[in-house]
Parts: structure tokens; C-alpha cells; sequence
């Protein structure tokens, strides 16, 4: 391995520096790229082509992957302490959500939903890991979770609407 990264490592980190941002995402990229590399060296077929041209071509897929990854995820920033103290003192309905009243807007979601849920929120299993687990397709699992999120919210907007139980009706 090291003789690899000694003969494509600069290759590799130039495909990685044209796909990142930062340095150190550059850097983290080349890392996954060799380790990929490494899983998968036997998939090396010197009839099709060169190590150089295997290696480039893994490197560019990887480094698209990346990419299509990290444009799922927002940029985040830091807030303001400004907008922390506006935040605490806002009265949005939306920006206090009791438990208990989402325990009661669980519970009126479907069985299965409230399953999948289970595995995605308290089990920490990704869309594809409850698939595997339910054996449901990965469209469908992606499907009903979205679903019943919105059913969620719809049903928590129902519920502010609600006299609270021991407050006075308004």
C-alpha cells in the first residue's frame, strides 16, 4: 500500500483537492479513497486497463460520491448569541414541543409506522439497515418515514389546537 500511495498520491490528491472545498476535506477524501482502494484492489483487471487509470477512475467515483454526500448535508454555522436568546424567548408554537405531546401524536400514526420509527429515531438504524431488519425495500422504508412525518406534523398541528389537558380551554 504504501508503494501505491508513493506512486498515485498525488494524483489521487489532486482529484480529491478539485472535489473539495477545504484542505482537511481533501485530506479525509484521499484517506477513503485508499481505503477503498484497499477493499477492493482485486477488482484491478490489467486487460480492461492501467493500475493508473484504475486507480483515477476509483478516485473520481469516490470523490463524486463524496460529493453528492456532502450536498445532502447543510452548511452549518454557529449561531449568534443574539439569535440564541431570541430563540429561548420566542413564543412560535413550533418552538416548544412537549413530549408528551409527541408521545400523543405517535400513537396516532399507524403501527407500522410507529415501528419504523422506532428502528430510525430510538435504534439509530439507517434507511437501509430497517430495510434489511423489516424486509421492505429501501423506496419503501424512505417512503413511509416520510409519511408519517408529515402525518406527524399535521397531527401535532391538530393537537395545539386542543384545550390542554388541566389548562383552561381559550
Amino acid at each position: 500500500m504504501e508503494s501505491c500511495i508513493a506512486a498515485y498520491g498525488g494524483m489521487v490528491w489532486s482529484i480529491a483537492r478539485k472535489h473539495a472545498r477545504e484542505d482537511s476535506d481533501a485530506e479525509d477524501l484521499v484517506q477513503e479513497i485508499f481505503t477503498t482502494l484497499w477493499r477492493h484492489a482485486d477488482r484491478f483487471d490489467a486487460r480492461i486497463g492501467t493500475e493508473a487509470t484504475f486507480i483515477g477512475m476509483l478516485a473520481r467515483r469516490r470523490a463524486i460520491d463524496w460529493l453528492r454526500k456532502q450536498g445532502r448535508r447543510p452548511d452549518l454555522e454557529p449561531l449568534s448569541e443574539a439569535s440564541l436568546e431570541v430563540r429561548a424567548s420566542s413564543k412560535h408554537p413550533s418552538s416548544a414541543v412537549d413530549h408528551g405531546s409527541v408521545m400523543q401524536a405517535l400513537q396516532r400514526l399507524p403501527d407500522e409506522t410507529q415501528r419504523l420509527f422506532r428502528f430510525h429515531f430510538e435504534g439509530g438504524l439507517s434507511h437501509s439497515e430497517i430495510a434489511k431488519e423489516t424486509g421492505l425495500s429501501l423506496g419503501t422504508v424512505k417512503t413511509r418515514l416520510r409519511r408519517g412525518l408529515l402525518e406527524l406534523r399535521t397531527i401535532m398541528g391538530h393537537l395545539d389546537s386542543l384545550p390542554q389537558t388541566g389548562a383552561p380551554a381559550s
